[in-house]
């Protein structure tokens, strides 16, 4: 899935700060724009399994 907003790939290097667009590149430098999100969900979570367990007890 593809977020729609984006940043500048090179936003350390060539800005102060980050420059968000929703077209493919940098409006400023013209460098490409990539997704400017996370990924929500890591499958090799360390912490998962607990954090899904104490969800549970917290719905009972």
């Amino acid at each position: 899935m593809r977020a729609d907003l984006l940043v500048c790939s090179e936003w350390e290097q060539a800005h102060d700060r980050p420059v968000y667009t929703l077209s493919e590149q940098c409006p400023d430098c013209g460098a490409v724009a990539v997704n400017s999100v996370p990924a929500p969900f890591n499958p090799e979570d360390p912490y998962g399994e607990y954090r899904r367990s104490l969800k549970r007890r917290r719905r009972e």
